[in-house]
């Protein structure tokens, strides 16, 4: 069997027989990789809590015929941020789920490895649903399927839009209105977020627009993955 280091995030982990767990990470150099961490599960463990969702690690690993194997893991960062309220908790999981359905085993994708440290890292920064609603709205870009909010999709208008139209990949007008009704307020969340001026998005005061933006961004990529984020609904109560 090879032996092969790599950096990568937990995505999710899941038990194993008595004592071992399977992890699921999102890595810079070989995508989504599945792996057994034997023995983890046991009080004296010498990977401790290195190895749980949202874990930035260095990790050591077997190739295995099925499942590869840990050998041995680091954490690269720690940010204690994420586990300072359900919020942030939230928004962390389901980022996680959204890379989890997103990524495929075995195909290196060293953006959307980056993407998903970055969207932690602002978790942890800023304490603002926007964080998880811009990525998701980037992840779809990166997926080939973003949406377009810049000018009406059917008569490239740029004034007086008031929906967003998921099948058509954008906004519309007044006069070609189709899809969710989307106030001024989110449209200029929206245009901030895809137009590269995250920073001052996030800094906006948080208020209805925040959460219309958030149920517009969890709209989009459920459509794309075609399921629900189980997160998201879990705390919701959904």
């Amino acid at each position: 069997m090879g032996i092969y280091r790599d950096v990568g995030v937990v995505l999710r982990t899941y038990k194993l027989g008595e004592s071992d767990r399977i992890i699921v990470l999102c890595t810079q150099g070989r995508g989504k990789v599945r792996a057994v961490a034997k023995g983890v599960r046991k009080t004296k463990s010498r990977f401790g809590g290195r190895l749980e969702p949202g874990s930035h690690v260095l990790v050591q690993m077997y190739e295995g015929r099925e499942l590869d194997i840990v050998s041995q893991a680091e954490l690269v960062e720690t940010l204690p941020e994420l586990r300072t309220g359900l919020d942030r908790l939230g928004r962390c999981a389901a980022i996680l789920e959204a890379v989890d359905q997103v990524s495929q085993e075995g195909e290196a994708n060293a953006v959307l490895y980056d993407m998903t440290v970055g969207a932690l890292r602002a978790v942890a920064h800023w304490d603002t649903p926007l964080v998880t609603s811009a990525f998701f709205f980037k992840l779809l870009a990166v997926e080939g399927v973003g949406v377009s909010v810049g000018a009406c999709v059917e008569c490239a208008a740029e004034t007086d839009l008031v929906a967003l139209d998921l099948a058509s990949g954008g906004v519309r007008c007044r006069s070609h209105r189709e899809g969710v009704a989307v106030s001024p307020e989110a449209l200029l969340i929206l245009q901030l977020v895809l137009g590269g001026r995250l920073a001052q998005a996030l800094a906006l005061p948080i208020g209805a627009a925040t959460f219309e933006v958030d149920h517009l961004a969890h709209l989009a990529l459920e459509r794309h993955i075609e399921r629900r984020l189980r997160s998201i609904h879990i705390l919701d109560g959904s």
